[in-house]
């Protein structure tokens, strides 16, 4: 084989740069979240990797409710920042405007274009993350964002995540309609 033989630890591909928000008494808390992938259709689940020894794993076991908020690139330092600093030493709900959607007690960053509200529906245990798979309950978007009443990515143009490299990027451009750009070609085949 011709291909330099990388280990078993890569993953190239970006990742969604998040901010989850839970409750820590009466303040909210946020951690930068990477570990993000849609799980189901209907419901709509998601689920979120989360190292066990993050205060956030306690707080969502504790809430049973959290708030999955994408950044804009301008929020680039917060973002950071919320994965560098625990929520044990530092109160990061005064980053940004906090507001409740229809859950109540999912503490939502009204800087970010989209939040979504969830509620915990099952934790599976992994050797030093937890999966959190939650149900969305709700999603809200700023206007801006908006086409045709979807978000729109270059309009969001969300952060990405890259690891090994430890990177953050954003979108460039749109190449292509998804199952549509492939129909030449299948009916070519057929």
């Amino acid at each position: 084989m011709e291909k330099t033989d990388l280990g078993k630890n890569t993953f190239i591909y970006p990742m969604p740069v998040t901010l989850l928000g839970t409750k820590h008494g009466e303040s909210a808390n946020f951690m930068a979240l990477g570990w993000l992938t849609k799980a189901n259709g209907n419901p709509p689940l998601l689920v979120a990797g989360i190292n066990k020894a993050h205060l956030t794993t306690e707080l969502l076991k504790e809430n049973k409710v959290f708030s999955i908020n994408y950044p804009t690139v301008d929020m680039i330092k917060e973002v950071d920042y919320c994965g560098l600093v625990s929520g044990r030493k530092e109160d990061k709900s005064q980053l940004f405007t906090v507001e409740y959607g229809e859950l109540g007690s999912a503490p939502l960053i009204k800087e970010c274009p989209l939040s979504m509200e969830c509620k915990l529906v099952d934790v599976y245990e992994m050797p030093t993350h937890n999966l959190f798979v939650g149900e969305i309950i709700a999603t809200y978007a700023d206007e801006e964002i908006l086409t045709s009443g979807k978000p729109d990515m270059g309009k969001l143009n969300p952060l990405l995540l890259t690891m090994p490299d430890n990177n953050y990027w954003t979108v460039e451009k749109k190449v292509g309609k998804a199952w549509n750009i492939g129909l030449e070609l299948k009916n070519k085949r057929s």
